[in-house]
């Protein structure tokens, strides 16, 4: 298992973004679980994140969703393929690549419907201990769900790409973008485009100006008088 740290929430990052060398965690698989788990925590709150308040806190998951998609990675990856599982922690979301494309007839599609083991004997072991680490994968990945709406994030996104199973946790609130900008507006005099895209998650600089529009037409904002071009910003709308 390699853990790698990237300082920038870009899609396609280079080594510059690397805070350091990936870290290496090893050993039986149920003691490789629990490490990363640790190893993977302690970097995500090493994170801080812009709040709707404006205020930085360190970033959070749940746990139960972490733990849940390391255990996958650890008991359905291919064997035979020489990699490491490669977890990537972003200033905006956590990214885990298990060596080995779906097993068997399984596709992204019918993760929550099918059922497939590439490793019986490695989830049977798992699941003697008394309290056992691994799940029902269907089970498993309905807990990520679901932890990840009780804590107002997206859903993960699961994709193949190139021989590897990837999944992705964003750290993107489930709040409209207008709300958290007027959230952000009622404890801060003003917003520019580059707080409000860290705030919400949205990488268009465009995309981001339309949503200040929205709040403008509907009487909510008004720019900031005198600020134009890079110092733009925009305040809540005074009588």
């Amino acid at each position: 298992m390699k853990i790698a740290r990237y300082e920038t929430g870009e899609q396609v990052p280079d080594r510059r973004h690397l805070k350091s060398a990936p870290t290496t965690v090893d050993g039986p698989a149920r003691l490789l679980i629990d490490r990363t788990l640790a190893a993977v925590t302690r970097i995500i709150q090493s994170v801080p994140v812009l709040g709707p308040d404006g205020a930085l806190s360190p970033m959070a998951y749940p746990p139960e969703a972490l733990k849940e998609i390391i255990v996958n990675a650890v008991i359905h990856r291919d064997y035979n393929l020489s990699d490491d599982i490669l977890i990537s922690v972003f200033d905006n979301r956590v990214e885990v690549r298990s060596p080995g494309r779906l097993p068997g007839h399984m596709t992204p599609d019918t993760l929550f419907t099918d059922r497939f083991a590439r490793n019986p004997t490695i989830v049977r072991l798992l699941n003697k201990y008394p309290d056992p680490p691994n799940k029902d994968i269907g089970e498993g990945l309905d807990t990520v769900l679901s932890t990840m709406k009780a804590a107002k994030l997206r859903e993960p996104r699961f994709f193949v790409e190139d021989n590897a199973f990837v999944v992705v946790l964003e750290h993107t609130p489930l709040a409209r973008p207008e709300e958290l900008v007027l959230q952000y507006l009622r404890s801060n005099p003003e917003i520019p485009n580059r707080i409000a895209r860290r705030i919400t998650g949205i990488a268009s600089e465009n995309r981001m100006k339309r949503v200040f529009h929205r709040l403008r037409d509907a009487g909510q904002i008004e720019p900031v008088p005198g600020r134009a071009g890079s110092r733009a910003a925009w305040r809540l709308k005074r009588d």
